[in-house]
């Protein structure tokens, strides 16, 4: 099972491998403070398509059209979260305060495809 949470939420007992995937530390979270197994920069999306998507929700379905290309492009990124999922269950830490339109619920999307190939 892959699950998605943010950052500043509690560690739960079936959370798995957690792995940060922002390409910037969240703000406010001390590193010793973010019991994670890993960061990822290079899955989360570009600077560029970051700064064009802000949260906008409006802009969501083709944030997640551009970002799954960018994903496509870099499989050697996201290979090791598909690993992990194949082995037990994995949760995407995210820092956006928007629980639904973040990079964390398009990459569970995407990895969830990935996973039924």
């Amino acid at each position: 099972m892959i699950k998605v949470k943010r950052v500043y939420d509690p560690v739960g007992p079936d959370d798995g491998k957690r792995f940060l995937v922002e390409r910037l530390w969240p703000r406010g979270m001390k590193k010793e403070a973010l019991q994670m197994d890993g960061w990822l920069r290079e899955v989360a999306p570009s600077d560029r398509l970051r700064r064009w998507f802000s949260h906008d929700p409006k802009k969501w379905e083709e944030f997640r059209r551009r970002y799954f290309a960018e994903l496509e492009a870099h499989p050697e990124a996201w290979r090791p979260l598909l690993d992990a999922a194949r082995a037990g269950n994995v949760t995407l830490l995210f820092s956006a305060r928007d629980v639904v339109h973040n990079n964390a619920v398009a990459l569970r999307e995407f990895l969830e495809k990935e996973l039924k190939r």
